[in-house]
């Protein structure tokens, strides 16, 4: 090891950047640290030299939060070490001591229990724990619900009757010489007055850890010849009595499905990301089942993809507890140096370790399902951000001091483009009141006349089209005052127009162009009342029309997670409109051959069948039960169909075929594309 180098007070990175040559290019580990000495982030590192020289570049090349810890510290130091795996391990140790505010932190998306087995006590009990582990207690799980652990329990204690009372009873029935109610319907041994020895309690209790383990066959071989050979001897109520216990497990194992055909120990992990956050899930596997799934949320720190993520997270994970550590990992992607890594996990566990990703079979699928999980602990996760009222009002007011706004952006309307290679344009438009979205003003437009490639004229396109609008009605409108203030209303009808009111922020997703392409739009309609901001996808950036430069919220900012929503529910609605376009075309393009069809018919399969799909695989019977399509037109079609392109013998490998998984991040609800 060598000693860290001191740090330096200094202002700005430039300042306190080591001489040229200084860094050692060995493996280390580096902490910055602020002006104040806190270690506000930790690293590690291959190449010392290398990596840290990565930090002293251009800052508007560095990720928005990187760039913000390197502005935020006033020095760096780092330490050498032999080898990567002693990197990792004095990582791992700096992280737990120092807790860098810049380094990610995975936090439970609930407090998990536990079912605990307090191994340390003379007289070992069965109990329900939550929060950190401690010494001296063997823990299974973890489990969703604390009554999950307690039905386990209850069912298992006739058969292993261990002690699962308080220290106050027990203490309390040595004194009395009298067991509790558990000890009386045979559900404990009642070590507290004697009925079992210490020794004889202890096995009671290793049995029962084998069994949680995973290792029951041998349990429920023993019990069942007992059983049988108590039979035999005449002795049937002892034969009933084993009939019970065997029954009792078979009860706790059937809550415990069997998802692993081999009986592997695994565990299994999948994330969920986004610009700004990621959820992790894991499922516990010991003996072929599930024994406890755990989730966690944690924030984005740099744009360190997937193999970044996880190599953090398994860190975190296991290196501070080698009994947690399985015999295999399965994960999305594998972690940037996974020998290293698993030399690591080796070391902690004294045993072979295997990190892998599933490609086939049981654990393919099983991990498949844990990533649907993770999606939907992440969807769940922001739908209750979004779902707070204090939370949504400090967006809105962060949102109105960075843009310095008049007034709060009660009504905001965020517009988006999509097309497939030049082809099929389409933009939408969301509408977000009170920072909840309103899909019942969603919005979409078809862009004719416009180059496909060209965002920016597709973009002036639908800001003129809206706002054009926007002014014809407020043009035709009446002004009445309601229940809650002034409505324009149309006089015919007597009905708001919903409108001819003026949003209070317009969002383009994109940058400096496409922000300016949206103002010329409004300042050619006259319209000087209406902020235009565009987001940026890359580093989350605010363009703000006329500045050189962006406004940069912090990652962490109630009001940029609004923006991002916005954007990415404008995102959504837009791919859905173009993929719905595209499928009726295919339909349509299929059909252009069949003799005698006509549009009025096509369009009457298209509402019948709803994709190009969907009709490849219907029969020429049901073709013909359309109305106005006859047997011999029905097969025209189903030929016709084939013969398209991604027809019979294709299914699923044309372009109608699944795309994805699209989430709407406003209300949480997952669609398939």
């Amino acid at each position: 090891m060598t000693p860290a180098r001191p740090s330096r007070s200094s202002r700005g990175p430039l300042s306190y950047r080591p001489e040229p040559g200084s860094i050692p290019t060995q493996p280390g580990v580096y902490r910055f640290r602020d002006a104040s000495g806190r270690v506000i982030y930790v690293g590690k590192a291959k190449n010392l030299r290398a990596r840290l020289s990565s930090y002293f570049q251009d800052i508007s090349n560095l990720h928005q939060r990187t760039a913000s810890m390197v502005t935020t510290a006033a020095g760096v130091e780092w330490t050498v070490v032999n080898t990567e795996v002693e990197a990792l391990q004095l990582e791992y140790s700096w992280i737990k001591e120092y807790d860098p505010r810049f380094n990610v932190k995975y936090r439970d998306d609930k407090s998990y229990p536990w079912l605990a087995v307090t191994t340390g006590e003379e007289f070992p009990r069965v109990m329900v724990g939550r929060g950190a582990k401690r010494k001296g207690t063997r823990y299974f799980g973890p489990y969703s619900h604390a009554w999950a652990i307690r039905e386990t329990v209850d069912v298992l204690l006739r058969v292993f009757p261990m002690r699962s009372c308080s220290n106050g009873v027990f203490k309390r029935s040595q004194q009395i010489g009298r067991p509790c109610l558990l000890g009386y319907i045979d559900k404990c041994a009642a070590p507290c007055v004697g009925n079992v020895s210490a020794e004889d309690h202890r096995q009671i209790v290793d049995d029962f850890c084998d069994f949680m383990g995973g290792r029951t066959r041998p349990f429920l071989r023993r019990i069942e010849q007992e059983m049988y050979a108590a039979s035999e001897e005449m002795d049937f109520e002892k034969a009933a009595r084993l009939r019970d216990d065997l029954g009792a497990m078979n009860r706790a194992l059937e809550k415990q499905a069997v998802v692993l055909s081999d009986g592997a120990d695994a565990d299994v992990i999948a994330l969920a990301e986004d610009p700004l956050e990621v959820a992790v899930q894991i499922f516990y596997v010991r003996g072929g089942r599930i024994r406890g799934q755990r989730g966690w949320v944690a924030d984005r720190t740099d744009d360190g993809g997937t193999p970044e993520l996880v190599e953090d997270f398994l860190l975190q994970l296991y290196a501070g507890d080698a009994d947690a550590v399985p015999r295999e990992i399965l994960v999305p992607e594998l972690p940037p140096d996974v020998e290293t890594f698993e030399q690591l996990l080796n070391d902690l566990r004294r045993a072979k370790v295997r990190i892998r990703v599933p490609q086939r079979g049981d654990k393919k699928t099983l991990q498949e399902t844990v990533a649907r999980n993770a999606g939907q602990a992440l969807v769940l996760h922001k739908t209750k951000r979004a779902s707070d009222l204090t939370t949504r009002n400090r967006a809105l007011e962060e949102i109105q001091q960075a843009l310095e706004l008049d007034d709060v952006p009660l009504r905001i309307e965020c517009y988006d483009v999509s097309n497939l290679q030049g082809t099929e344009v389409v933009a939408s438009m969301v509408v977000f009141e009170d920072g909840l979205s309103r899909k019942g003003e969603y919005r979409r437009f078809v862009i004719r006349g416009v180059d496909g490639q060209d965002d920016v004229a597709s973009v002036h396109e639908v800001i003129t089209r809206r706002f054009k609008r926007l002014l014809d009605e407020q043009a035709k409108s009446e002004r009445v005052e309601g229940d809650q203030g002034p409505m324009l209303v149309d006089p015919e009808t007597g009905r708001p127009r919903k409108f001819a009111y003026a949003p209070g922020l317009v969002v383009v997703d994109g940058g400096p162009p496409q922000v300016a392409a949206a103002q010329r739009a409004l300042d050619e309609l006259g319209i000087d009342d209406i902020p235009v901001v565009g987001l940026a996808k890359r580093l989350e950036e605010v363009w703000v029309p006329g500045e050189e430069d962006p406004v940069i919220l912090a990652r962490s900012s109630e009001g940029l997670y609004l923006l991002q929503r916005l954007r990415d529910e404008a995102h959504r609605f837009a791919i859905t409109h173009h993929r719905n376009r595209r499928s009726k075309s295919m339909v349509e393009s299929a059909l252009d051959d069949v003799p005698g069809l006509g549009e009025v018919r096509r369009k009457t399969l298209l509402k019948h069948f709803g994709s190009l799909k969907k009709l490849r695989t219907a029969e020429v019977e049901e073709i013909a039960q359309v109305p106005g399509i006859g047997p011999r037109t029905a097969a025209a079609i189903k030929e016709s169909v084939a013969a398209a392109p991604g027809g019979a013998g294709k299914a699923g490998a044309g372009q109608d075929g699944p795309v994805g998984i699209t989430v709407n991040t406003a209300t949480g609800e997952i669609e398939d594309a």
